[in-house]
């Protein structure tokens, strides 16, 4: 499916975007603490209502 120069491509892609996300978190992390106070909850309620709407599928689902 994918050559091996492309596998080897994705996998340096991959580790230089994810040190780069942390790094930039961490270089912004005070201007995150104080202006996004409380997402977490937000997170937490989008996660509910697609697990809500998830249920409801299975739960109506036509047999």
């Amino acid at each position: 499916m994918f050559s091996q120069g492309q596998l080897i491509f994705a996998g340096f892609f991959v580790v230089a975007f994810i040190l780069l996300m942390i790094f930039s978190y961490r270089k912004d992390i005070v201007l995150h603490r104080k202006y996004y106070r409380g997402s977490l909850f937000i997170l937490l309620g989008f996660i509910i209502f697609i697990v809500i709407l998830f249920a409801l599928k299975v739960y109506l689902q036509p047999e």
